[in-house]
């Protein structure tokens, strides 16, 4: 899949996250703002890429605010805003890989 707009998913509120994608220039571009990113940066990346990787998706800038969100959350909010980027709507992502 091919990034092709700015997407959005999520919410700035407790135990949730914010994910922002948009077309990439060639690589993964990862931002990563969180309160806990001392203690949990670590695993919420590599949450994000392994999303990523299993989405096909390897040309993108990602921007994630964390709230506290649990990985459950991280992956869903990153599967989100990747559909609304690539307007991949039918046979949703959702718990899948999107191939």
């Amino acid at each position: 899949m091919e990034i092709t707009k700015p997407a959005l998913a999520g919410t700035l509120e407790s135990s949730d996250c914010q994910v922002t994608v948009e077309p990439g220039d060639g690589k993964i571009d990862f931002a990563l703002e969180s309160a806990v990113i001392n203690q949990y940066g670590n695993q919420i990346r590599k949450v994000v890429m392994e999303t990523l990787n299993n989405l096909g998706i390897n040309n993108v800038k990602i921007a994630i605010v964390d709230k506290g969100a649990l990985d459950c959350t991280i992956k869903a909010r990153v599967e989100g805003a990747v559909s609304r980027a690539t307007d991949h709507f039918e046979n949703n992502l959702w718990g899948g890989t999107g191939k």
